[in-house]
């Protein structure tokens, strides 16, 4: 099949991947780790924004913000922010194309990374081990739509 001589390809391409911002908070450290049954409760919350950087070139920021909130005691235990963020090269594609790769593959591409960067933190922290869950960035996308939220994707994620 020939290709459209009128029609730019599609790119999708990851320019760079960093870390914007990261925060670890542990207001009731050292009494946390004398807690004879330490089982906290924990929220996810994650933040998904984007902005265009270069338009000619089709080049975006992403940034997933992920929020984790670990109470015992009804407490703070330990609270942590991590801003993962990413440039993307992104042209060839229809509007809608491109909001779905910017709301979905996007933060697809940046939750590893983020994963990551949560564990090291509650791990040098002094605390056990926490490995997010696998997040559905496709299907917060079609809730968003669904619900008609126009403004950047906030969703909580229990764990």
């Amino acid at each position: 099949m020939a290709v459209d001589e009128g029609k730019e390809a599609a790119v999708f391409h990851f320019d760079r991947i960093y870390l914007k911002d990261a925060s670890f908070e542990s207001p009731r450290c050292p009494q946390v780790f004398s807690e004879p049954d330490y089982d906290p409760q924990i929220d996810v919350q994650l933040r998904i924004s984007n902005q265009m950087l270069d338009q000619e070139r089709g080049v975006f920021e992403v940034v997933l913000k992920v929020t984790v909130t670990a109470t015992t005691s009804g407490q703070t235990a330990f609270l942590i922010e991590v801003q993962q963020a990413g440039m993307f090269t992104i042209t060839g594609l229809s509007p809608q194309q491109r909001e779905r790769a910017l709301e979905a593959a996007c933060p697809n591409a940046l939750f590893p990374f983020v994963r990551e960067h949560v564990n090291h933190l509650v791990t040098h922290g002094g605390f056990p081990s926490l490995l997010l869950q696998p997040v559905n960035f496709d299907t917060m996308y079609e809730q968003k739509l669904a619900s008609g939220n126009n403004g950047s994707t906030s969703e909580g994620v229990a764990h």
